[in-house]
This record gives C-alpha cells, sequence and structure tokens, in this order.
C-alpha cells in the first residue's frame, strides 16, 4: 500500500482510505468487522466516518467496539457540525457545541484522541474565528491531532487560512468534497484553493455512488440491491443522458487497456496531484479487495489527456 502526506501536513495516510458510513447501518457488527480486519490486513490506515453517519452515532459505535488494540495502527477521521438532533439543536461549529461533538465522538469511538477532526459542512451562524479557536483548543488537549473541513465553498477555504494565520492557531490540512471521473466541479475553484494553501483531498464518492463501477447498463433499471435500486434519489441524480453517455466512452477507454472501470476510476483519482487518499466504502470483504488493487495503474500523460476530452467534451 502506497503511503502519502495529507497535504503539507506530517500525518501520513494510505492511498487507498476506508469510507465508514456503511458500518451500523447497511452492514451489521459481524460484517463490519470482518471488512475493518481485511483493510487493516490490506494495508489501509485512514479510516473515515462521521458522528452523523448510520443514525446518529452508529458507525463511530462500530468502530470503537471493533479495532480494539488496532486502534493505534491507523488514522482515525471523524466529523462534527451537520445536524445530530432532529429539533436542530446539536449541529454547526459553534465553541459550545464543538466541545460537546468531540467528547461524544471520543466515548462512540472509545479512544482518547482523534487524528483528523473534520468540520462536515460550513456553518454560517458561527464566526470562523471561534470555531478555529474551539478547534485549536482541542489540539493542545490532544484530543486532536489535525483538523480538516468538507463541503466548504473555494473562498471559506481562504478565509479559514487567513484567519487561522492571523489568529495562530491551528489550521486545515486536508479538504473532504465530491470529485469523480464524472463530477469535476471543484476544479474551477475550490481545487486551485487547495493547491495554494497545501491542503490534501480526500475525495468522497469516487465512483459516482456506483455508476463508475461498470455493474450498471444503460436503460436498464438497477438491480434492487444496488445503491441505485435502494436510493432512487442518488439513481436520479447520477443516472443522466450526460452521465450514461460518458460512462460507455470511459468503458471502452478501460476495455481498449485491459483495465476495469472500477481501475479507473482509482487510478484516475490517485494520479490528481492534490489527492492524499481515495475514500471508498465497502459492504463486503471483496470490494475492499477491489479497491485496493484498483489504484496500481499508472497513467500516462497521453491517457490523461485523452481521459480530459471524454469527461470535459
Amino acid at each position: 500500500m502506497e503511503i502519502r502526506n495529507l497535504g503539507a501536513s506530517g500525518l501520513r495516510v494510505s492511498a487507498v482510505g476506508l469510507g465508514c458510513n456503511n458500518f451500523g447501518q447497511r452492514t451489521d457488527l459481524e460484517t463490519s468487522r470482518k471488512v475493518i480486519h481485511r483493510a487493516l490486513d490490506l494495508g489501509i490506515t485512514l479510516f473515515d466516518t462521521a458522528d452523523i453517519y448510520s443514525n446518529m452515532g452508529g458507525s463511530e459505535t462500530v468502530l470503537g467496539t471493533v479495532l480494539g488494540d488496532r486502534r493505534k495502527d491507523i488514522v482515525l477521521a471523524t466529523k462534527y457540525a451537520k445536524p445530530m438532533a432532529e429539533d436542530g439543536t446539536r449541529q454547526g461549529a459553534s465553541r459550545r457545541y464543538i466541545m460537546d461533538a468531540v467528547e461524544a465522538s471520543l466515548k462512540r469511538l472509545r479512544t482518547d484522541y482523534i487524528d483528523l477532526y473534520q468540520q462536515h459542512d460550513y456553518d454560517p451562524l458561527t464566526p470562523i474565528e471561534e470555531s478555529l479557536r474551539a478547534l485549536d483548543d482541542l489540539v493542545r488537549q490532544g484530543k486532536v491531532r489535525y483538523i480538516g473541513n468538507s463541503n466548504f465553498p473555494a473562498w471559506r477555504i481562504a478565509e479559514a487560512e487567513y484567519v487561522a494565520r492571523a489568529m495562530n492557531v491551528s489550521r486545515f490540512v486536508s479538504c473532504q468534497d465530491e470529485y469523480s471521473l464524472l463530477v469535476r466541479d471543484i476544479e474551477k475553484d475550490l481545487l486551485p484553493a487547495a493547491q495554494e494553501y497545501k491542503l490534501g483531498l480526500l475525495p468522497f464518492f469516487p465512483l459516482a455512488s456506483g455508476l463508475l463501477t461498470g455493474k450498471y447498463r444503460k436503460g436498464e433499471a438497477a438491480p434492487g440491491d444496488t445503491r441505485f435500486g435502494q436510493t432512487p434519489r442518488l439513481r436520479d441524480r447520477y443516472v443522466t443522458p450526460r452521465n450514461e453517455a460518458m460512462v460507455e466512452k470511459l468503458q471502452a477507454f478501460a476495455t481498449a487497456r485491459g483495465h476495469s472501470m472500477l481501475e479507473l476510476a482509482f487510478s484516475w483519482l490517485a494520479a490528481r496531484p492534490q489527492v492524499s487518499s481515495v475514500i471508498a466504502g465497502a459492504t463486503r470483504v471483496e470490494q475492499i479487495e477491489q479497491n485496493v488493487k484498483a489504484i496500481a495503474w499508472k497513467l500516462n500523460a497521453e491517457e490523461l489527456a485523452e481521459i480530459d476530452k471524454i469527461t470535459l467534451g
């Protein structure tokens, strides 16, 4: 397994990370245990979760139950800020909420510290100065090692960087955003900001919720046991004439070179200079094994240019 630095920080992460949003929801405890142990065996060190995953706390609880002594062998990343109560009382990035949220996550994860604590969404109601000061206090206390953001617009990333410099507090070292062969919107503003401030990019939905796996056929209904079959809103979002046409071309591109769509999707992301780790979930051991193998294809400049022609038109 290739190991990379997370942005300009000293935190080292595996080039393939494990997204843990399925644990405690789509996979029960024993299935989750098998996936986690196999990921560890294969050299995956970045485990990414969030307090909200699996019905508010379920994913963190599974990780805390399963990891045990192996906690020290991984980079444990979680998130805060999204609603953890239906009445809107537990969410955001105020100092009061952050201090409560981190304690709750530490308890569920059964650990004394979080390697990467990420703000899951920008909080328009709280000054970024307040959020960064609270996070810096957690770093100084040893409860958090590094901090990151997720789903921030580019100008908010710039704001956070300059405020952190002015206050001389811990700065964000990473950003976690949607990025794939089919969704390249961040290249306009966010990716240049991440490059300028040396943030490591952790792309989520690298397979466009499964459309880039090659298991869906144009014009055919999604099988009932798949994500698109179970979640119509995701199917409606990704299964568009534009995306289907691109997938067809990408499939031909990969097949002509003796590779799968999965290998193309992962290897393309791994080749992007700001990407520190490609985060993908798994509900089966076989998926973890496929994900780890998928980044082995080293795309050359000519191949990357051809992919741009297909996906950028």
